[in-house]
């Protein structure tokens, strides 16, 4: 008789988690075809790194500038340091206070918690790292084929209970026996406001199936709660890059009183190899939330859905965030410095997921196939890089299991 080929697997998003649950499925055995859809220029998602292809010396991290580890290590954290993908972060941190004071950084900081690390070269040096542990691992042979600035836009099921993934034409993109959302853009009613989208992708493709189960994860996954950020980008040249470097600190956090007054979160400084320096101002949740059409032009995601904003706008919100990082900072740069800087502007419409996310339990739907992670999934490091690894090492082990239950002959690298 006949042998089924293996099981395909198609992963939409190309953060950490999903990188990770590739990582976890080739390292453990999954031998069939893996498919993964990022509508952005490359793999990293919240730990991405701004790269221009006209200036080769330009990189921003301009989302998650460190990762930490508060608990026991997931099982990928090691051969990541071992490639040198990762290293430790010792850079100074610190925190401002309303009154424009510094302190020593706390252990109030979820992201200070435990050991730091950072992706070396740039954060998405971990996401395309984890992607080299999925080649190198057992089940490398079939390969992982990555599709790159491409938004999923609508799912379906056929009558065999595949999943099928389309564009915005409606045009088929893929097709795969298992789908897992590494984010909840396409579970989510958001996208229907952020994206403009007649549906809610998931939500329509599942009332094709029987599925009590998918039914109540659609349900949790429309109560959870998250915050945008309004992120404001510079790079700072000559005399202007040595007044940021000489700054006492390389990541600043605002307190909540801080925050109220200045209406940012968060501050890293980059220096960069030929002497610029980049940084990375993130809003408060509150102004990124009174901005939140305002996508920046730069924007992937903007650009594929031709929601560009009037230039107007944009420029408003880069001022804004301009001056008010000037004042935070008023004790350490000059009058005009960070006008001086070349900036510009990008939005995350669900930068940070807000408590209590998603049951641990209700990773994978095993009848309709399809599967949850990402930082958005309750339990230890929820909200961060280390809740990504951790939600999908779990999701990984429970489709292997099922692969193992289905073909009896399939086993556990040694």
């Amino acid at each position: 008789m006949a042998q089924c080929p293996p099981a395909s697997i198609a992963v939409v998003g190309a953060g950490v988690g999903g990188c990770a649950l590739i990582a976890a499925l080739c390292r453990g055995g999954w031998s069939g075809a893996i498919s993964l859809w990022e509508s952005g220029r490359g793999p990293g998602g919240r730990t991405a790194t701004r790269r221009s292809r006209q200036d080769a010396g330009l990189r921003i991290d301009h989302g998650a500038p460190l990762f930490n580890i508060s608990g026991l290590a997931p099982d990928l954290l090691e051969p990541l340091l071992v490639r040198g993908v990762i290293e430790p972060w010792m850079e100074p941190r610190a925190r401002l206070d309303a009154a424009g004071r510094l302190h020593s950084e706390d252990s109030r900081d979820p992201l200070g918690e435990g050991a730091l690390y950072r992706g070396a070269g740039g954060m998405d040096g971990l996401c395309a790292g984890l992607l080299d542990l999925a080649q190198a691992g057992p089940a490398a042979a079939s390969g992982v084929a990555a599709h790159y600035g491409v938004l999923v836009c609508y799912l379906a099921v056929t009558p065999g209970g595949r999943w099928q993934l389309f564009d915005r034409e409606r045009q088929l993109l893929a097709e795969a026996d298992w789908l897992v959302l590494a984010g909840t853009l396409l579970a989510h009613p958001r996208s229907r406001m952020l994206l403009a989208w007649d549906t809610v992708p998931l939500k329509e493709a599942a009332q094709s199936l029987d599925d009590p189960e998918l039914q109540h994860v659609l349900a949790a996954l429309a109560s959870l709660r998250s915050e945008a950020r309004s992120n404001l980008l510079l790079v700072a040249e000559g005399a202007d890059a040595e007044v940021w470097r000489r700054c006492p600190f390389r990541l600043l956090r605002f307190d909540a009183a801080a925050e109220q007054r200045w209406r940012l979160s968060r501050l890293s400084i980059q220096p960069l190899a030929d002497g610029r320096v980049a940084v990375a101002a993130h809003s408060s949740a509150v102004f990124a939330a009174e901005h939140l059409s305002v996508y920046g032009s730069r924007s992937s995601i903007a650009r594929q859905l031709g929601q560009l904003p009037r230039q107007e706008e944009e420029t408003a919100v880069i001022a804004a965030l301009s001056e008010a990082l000037q004042d935070a900072l008023a004790d350490w740069l000059e009058p005009g410095l960070v006008a001086r800087g070349q900036r510009q502007l990008m939005r995350w419409g669900a930068a940070f997921p807000r408590e209590p996310g998603l049951p641990e339990d209700l990773l994978l739907c095993s009848r309709s196939r399809v599967g949850f992670c990402g930082d958005y999934v309750a339990g230890v490091g929820f909200g961060r890089v280390e809740g990504a690894l951790r939600s999908s090492e779990r999701l990984a082990a429970m489709l292997l299991d099922i692969l193992r239950a289905e073909d009896p002959a399939a086993r556990s690298p040694s």
